[in-house]
């Protein structure tokens, strides 16, 4: 018996996506009611493309995603009185706190947008995942010509 030889007809390679190559695709979300960490844990996935076979760590071929009644999102416990957002300008003195609840009245959209942040690549590929989230307090948007497609 001799040594069988190897079988490089076998051998499989990789999809990899390119930058062009994925079709991005517009979906939206009703935050209506809906927990502020699980709403962030559905559309951070989307963003950076792990809904598609085509997933490429590398390459951004996530969609992008439409957030619409943000103020009326959800904040569990006593999050909305407990729970700070605390901002340093970089001076002596310079810090100074938020609580959710006021954010959420405030500032809707950054109080959804930095909770995606924060579940996305620490990276230059990250910041431009997050630049195709869109969020807006009420249900209206100026996105209705690309038909979005409910996730």
């Amino acid at each position: 018996m001799g040594i069988k030889p190897l079988r490089h007809h076998l051998r499989r390679e990789t999809y990899m996506a390119k930058n062009g190559d994925v079709a991005k695709q517009w979906c939206i979300i009703d935050a209506k009611g809906v927990s502020l960490g699980r709403l962030a844990a559905e559309i951070a996935p989307v963003l950076m493309g792990k809904h598609r076979p085509e997933y490429t760590p590398h390459v951004d071929c996530g969609d992008f995603v439409i957030v619409i009644n943000a103020g009326e999102v959800q904040l569990t416990g006593r999050k909305a009185e407990q729970k700070l957002r605390l901002t340093y300008s970089g001076y002596p003195g310079g810090q100074s706190a938020e609580s959710y609840g006021h954010l959420r009245e405030r500032r809707s959209d950054l109080l959804i947008s930095e909770a995606v942040r924060r579940m996305l690549p620490k990276s230059r590929l990250g910041r431009q995942m997050l630049k195709k989230l869109k969020v807006y307090d009420g249900a209206d948007h100026p996105h209705a010509g690309v038909n979005p497609r409910a996730l």
